[in-house]
């Protein structure tokens, strides 16, 4: 068994720290333009990601039993070397892609991941709100295992991109020098993939490579302010009401549901799904259509372009 550190746990340290800076950076340059911080928001966001640490060392458990019993059924096997290791995180980012837009497009899986995106703020505590119910994801790693990956590389990989996926969730970092946004997942990136306007729906699902969606046609760049949160949101800082709103509003639908293939529709199609209604982006309105993929922008307005190759701190709106 491969001996790989818990990057996710080595982390915690950092995650409190930079949010702290960010949190002073607010208070010390406040930007009228920035959703910024709310002390209720905040601790929603972290209390679900503590929560979110409980629930996933329980659903662990069976997932482990069912990768290792794919893992000694396989003949393959992939050797956790220097040079395989990238190899394997570009293939976990790959099937992280997948996991991602499916979880946007399947209402019972959306019902999970819907958590993620119910803050109406974006910052980096928002990277901390995460599901209790993440037992939806293992399936589509199943390749990976199959292919001679062990389970705790594909941990680490998934560890790995969970981290770097923290600091991408600011709105202090406006672009990032033009090679890295081509290929990287970046804070514009993500902005535009918790935004609830119809224009930014169900786009930019990558987790370290936005490349993926490059290819398979759901990138949009930022050209506007987004607006976060969900179409519908939720106005509650209950932590269980957060974590289960939309497996309550599944259930309630199928008990008005007037037959089976009704039913079926209101837990596997996407969550804007109804009777009579042609298929929509995820989470959004009925009759939003899907964007081309937008040029890359010049700066948004109400931030400073990046003109090097380092991140750069917004400075406070004039």
């Amino acid at each position: 068994m491969p001996n790989l550190p818990d990057v996710v746990l080595w982390s915690i340290p950092a995650f409190v720290l930079l949010a702290v800076v960010e949190m002073v950076s607010f208070r010390l340059h406040p930007d009228e333009d920035a959703e910024g911080y709310e002390a209720k928001d905040a601790a929603t966001s972290v209390g679900m990601g503590l929560g979110s640490l409980f629930f996933d060392f329980l659903w662990k458990i069976p997932i482990l039993a069912i990768y290792t019993a794919l893992y000694e059924l396989t003949p393959l096997r992939v050797p956790v070397l220097w040079w395989t290791v990238p190899l394997m995180l570009l293939g976990q980012d790959f099937f992280y892609y997948w996991s991602h837009r499916g979880h946007h497009v399947v209402r019972i899986l959306w019902a999970s991941h819907v958590v993620h995106h119910s803050s109406r703020k974006f910052n980096l505590t928002t990277a901390l709100r995460q599901p209790w119910t993440s037992l939806t994801v293992w399936p589509f790693y199943v390749p990976l295992v199959v292919a001679g990956v062990h389970p705790a590389a594909l941990a680490f990989c998934s560890s790995a991109s969970l981290v770097y996926q923290f600091w991408i969730h600011t709105e202090r970092i406006d672009r990032m020098p033009r090679w890295f946004e081509f290929a990287f997942n970046t804070p514009s990136h993500h902005r535009v993939h918790h935004a609830s306007q119809g224009g930014y729906l169900d786009r930019n699902f990558g987790g370290i490579l936005i490349v993926w969606d490059r290819l398979f046609g759901s990138f949009a760049a930022e050209t506007e302010r987004p607006r976060y949160g969900l179409t519908k949101n939720i106005d509650t800082y209950n932590l269980l009401k957060v974590a289960t709103h939309e497996y309550v509003s599944i259930a309630k639908d199928l008990r008005a549901a007037r037959g089976w293939r009704e039913r079926a529709g209101r837990v596997f199609r996407g969550p804007g799904w109804a009777p009579g209604t042609a298929a929509v982006a995820v989470s959004s309105p009925a009759g939003v259509p899907a964007p081309s993929p937008a040029p890359e922008p010049g700066p948004v307005a109400g931030t400073v372009p990046v003109a090097n190759s380092a991140p750069v701190a917004k400075s406070a709106s004039a």
